[in-house]
C-alpha cells in the first residue's frame, strides 16, 4: 500500500473513532452531574427560569443539575467562562440578549464572539414588555402617544433601566418607526425607573408585563401596547404595537447554550430535554405567571433569532449615538 492509500485509512479509521466518540457520548449524558451558568445573581427572571428547568432535568436525568450565578459586567462574565468550558455539555449557558446581542455592538474588550464561541441548544422562552405611561398623559392607544409625541418634539421623557438594553432599544425602535423624538431618562436598573414613571417624573416607559401589570390594574399607569408581535396572555386585552407599526417586534428571551464544538448528539439531547422539561404543566403554569411564553424551539431556531435581534439591536444602538466602550 502506498502513503496515499495509507493516509486514506488513517483518516476514515480516525473518522470512525470519532463518530463513536460521539454516539457513547450521546448514550451515557449525563453521567456526572451538569453545571448551568447563569450569569446573573440568584432571584432575577434568568434565574428563575433556569432553576425551574434544572429541577425537571435533575429528576429526568439521575443526575444533579446545578445552579451557578456567575454575576458580573452585566452577565459578560459568567458567558465568557462557559465559552472557556470544556465543550462536553457538563457546563451549560442560560443566556439572554444582553451579553450575547447587546454588547458585541457596545462592547470592545469583550473576550467572545458568540457565533463563534457558543452553540445554542434550546431557545427557552419569551417575555414582551408593555409600553406604559403615566395616566396624567391623555393619550389612550399608541397612535394617540406618537401624535402627541409630534404635536410636542422633545417634550416627553422615557425611563429605561440603562443604556443600552432592551427598554432604551425597544423605545429607539419606535422612536424610528413612528418618526418622533422623546427624551431619554436611563436609571441604574428596573425599579428606580419604574417608581419615578409612577410619581410623574417621567412620561413613559416599555416594562416587563408582570412588573408593570399590578400598577396598570390600580390605575397607576396605562398600557398602551405590548412589544411583541402577538398579545401577551398576562395582558390580553392590550393591543401588539405592531398593529400601528406591522413588523414591531421586541422581547426579551432566555436561550440554553453549550460551549462550541459540543458534539451534536448532546445539543440534540438538550433540545429535546429542556423543551421537555418546559412543557411539564406546573413549569407551564409558573412561567405564565412571571410573563414567560414557553418557545421550546431548537439550535437552528435560537441562531436565526440571535442573529437577526443582532441585526436590529446593532442598527438601534448606532442610530441611539451608543459608542463602543
Amino acid at each position: 500500500m502506498d502513503c496515499t492509500g495509507v493516509s486514506a485509512v488513517r483518516v476514515l479509521a480516525l473518522c470512525a473513532a470519532l463518530l463513536l466518540a460521539s454516539e457513547l457520548t450521546a448514550q451515557t449524558y449525563p453521567g456526572k452531574p451538569v453545571r448551568v451558568v447563569v450569569p446573573y445573581a440568584a432571584g432575577g427572571p434568568v434565574d428563575t427560569v433556569a432553576r425551574l428547568a434544572a429541577q425537571k432535568l435533575t429528576g429526568r436525568w439521575g443526575q444533579q443539575v446545578i445552579v451557578d450565578n456567575r454575576a458580573g459586567s452585566g452577565g459578560a462574565i459568567g458567558t465568557q467562562a462557559v465559552v472557556k468550558a470544556p465543550p462536553d455539555g457538563y457546563t451549560l449557558l442560560v443566556g439572554n440578549s444582553g451579553p450575547i446581542t447587546v454588547y458585541p455592538h457596545m462592547r470592545k474588550s469583550l473576550l467572545y464572539d458568540f457565533e463563534r464561541d457558543l452553540a445554542p441548544a434550546s431557545f427557552m422562552v419569551k417575555s414582551c414588555m408593555v409600553l406604559v405611561t403615566h395616566p396624567s398623559l391623555p393619550s389612550k392607544t399608541v397612535q394617540e402617544l406618537v401624535r402627541l409625541a409630534k404635536r410636542e418634539p422633545g417634550a416627553l421623557s422615557y425611563a429605561s433601566s440603562g443604556v443600552g438594553g432592551v427598554q432604551h432599544l425597544g423605545m429607539v425602535l419606535l422612536e424610528s418607526r413612528a418618526g418622533i423624538k422623546l427624551v431619554h431618562v436611563p436609571y441604574k436598573g428596573a425599579a428606580p425607573a419604574l417608581a419615578d414613571l409612577i410619581s410623574g417624573q417621567v412620561h413613559l416607559q416599555f416594562n416587563n408585563v408582570v412588573g408593570a401589570l399590578g400598577h396598570v390594574q390600580s390605575g397607576k399607569l396605562r398600557a398602551l401596547g405590548v412589544s411583541t408581535a402577538t398579545p401577551s396572555a398576562v395582558l390580553p386585552n392590550v393591543p401588539p404595537v405592531a398593529r400601528a407599526y406591522p413588523g414591531f417586534d421586541v422581547a426579551s428571551w432566555m436561550g440554553v447554550y453549550a460551549p462550541a464544538g459540543t458534539p451534536k448528539p448532546v445539543i440534540d439531547q438538550l433540545t429535546r430535554d429542556v423543551a421537555w422539561a418546559l412543557n411539564q404543566p406546573d413549569v407551564k403554569q409558573r412561567l405564565t405567571e412571571v410573563g414567560a411564553e414557553v418557545v421550546a424551539a431548537g439550535p437552528a431556531e435560537l441562531g436565526a433569532y440571535m442573529r437577526n435581534e443582532s441585526a436590529l439591536f446593532g442598527k438601534l444602538i448606532a442610530a441611539a449615538g451608543i459608542p463602543k466602550e
